[in-house]
C-alpha cells in the first residue's frame, strides 16, 4: 500500500483562495485615517455650531463662528502655534466655554462666501457653507438657514 503525503493540488486552490477572500475584505474594510480624522471634525464642529445657535438664540445675542487665521492665532494666545486657537465664536460670553480648537492640529478651514457665519438670535438666517481641509481630504458643513449645520454629500 503506498500512503500518498501533502496536499492535493485542489485542496491548495481553496487554501489561497479562502487567504485572497479575507485579504480583500481587510483591505476594503480599512479606511483612511485622514477621512475618519475630518469626520470627527465635521461632526464636531457641527454639534458646536448648533450649541452657540441654540445659546445665541436663548440668550438674544449676535453670535457668529470665526476662522483665526495661525499668524493671528498665536500672538492672540501668546503660546505656540500647536495650543493656539484655530476658530471662535464672538459674541458668546465666556461662561459658555465652547473649544476654539481643532482636534487635530493640520486641519484647516474655509468659510464660502462669507467672513464668518451667522448663528444668531434669528431663528432665520441665510444659508452658510464651511469646508473643512486635512490633506487631500475635503468635508462641507452647510446649513440652509433653517436646518442645522450638518455634513453635506461632496458634488461630482
Amino acid at each position: 500500500m503506498r500512503t500518498s503525503r501533502g496536499f492535493t493540488l485542489i485542496e491548495l486552490m481553496v487554501v489561497v483562495a479562502l487567504v485572497a477572500i479575507a485579504a480583500g475584505t481587510v483591505a476594503l474594510a480599512l479606511r483612511d485615517g485622514g477621512a475618519d480624522r475630518l469626520e470627527r471634525e465635521g461632526a464636531r464642529l457641527a454639534a458646536l455650531l448648533e450649541a452657540a445657535r441654540a445659546e445665541a438664540r436663548a440668550s438674544g445675542l449676535a453670535v457668529r463662528f470665526e476662522l483665526v487665521a495661525a499668524d493671528a492665532a498665536g500672538a492672540e494666545a501668546g503660546s505656540a502655534a500647536g495650543s493656539a486657537a484655530a476658530f471662535r465664536f464672538v459674541g458668546l460670553p465666556p461662561a459658555v466655554g465652547l473649544p476654539q480648537h481643532w482636534l487635530d492640529a493640520r486641519v484647516s478651514a474655509e468659510i464660502v462666501g462669507a467672513r464668518a457665519l451667522l448663528l444668531g438670535p434669528e431663528p432665520l438666517l441665510p444659508a452658510q457653507r464651511l469646508v473643512l481641509h486635512l490633506g487631500e481630504h475635503r468635508l462641507t458643513l452647510a446649513s440652509d438657514g433653517l436646518a442645522p449645520f450638518a455634513v453635506v454629500a461632496p458634488t461630482p
